[in-house]
């Protein structure tokens, strides 16, 4: 998880900076239509470290663990990311994140090799779960670069 970790603790440094100094009509701007801004991207980000935060607890200690789930677009309309100010939608999305930094440094090696089934029924373990939210995150994390020109 060291890896993972030190990925992470990057990105917490950057990713506030990649949205300083930009307006809310830059960060609220879609680059096509039905294609999300780059405020309700971060904001999908901050949805998924809800949820794998939730489940990176819960499979430590629910074996095996079933993931359920969610809705990504609707989840981004109900949060209304588009409509709130960025710095709060990066605060929030900071604050998941170090949560899930904190839980991947107290978990117990074991536990990285606990079953979490997925839900097409393919079985993972925890560690795999856990690089497959960074890898997730990196993705999300090009988009925004590129779509605010950084990249």
């Amino acid at each position: 998880m060291e890896q993972q970790i030190a990925r992470m603790q990057k990105h917490l440094a950057e990713v506030p900076d990649m949205f300083r100094d930009r307006g809310e009509e830059e960060t609220a701007r879609r680059p096509a239509p039905g294609k999300w801004s780059a405020k309700e991207i971060l904001g999908h980000l901050c949805d998924s470290a809800i949820n794998n935060l939730a489940r990176f607890v819960r499979a430590q200690t629910e074996q095996p663990y079933a993931l359920i789930p969610y809705q990504q677009d609707e989840w981004v309309k109900a949060q209304a990311y588009q409509a709130r100010p960025a710095f709060e939608i990066v605060q929030l999305w900071s604050s998941l994140n170090r949560s899930v930094v904190a839980v991947m440094a107290a978990m117990p090696p074991a536990a990285c090799e606990h079953a979490c089934i997925l839900a097409d029924g393919t079985t993972v373990s925890l560690r795999w779960l856990m690089e497959d939210y960074v890898a997730h995150m990196e993705h999300h994390l090009g988009q925004l670069s590129r779509q605010l020109g950084q990249g």
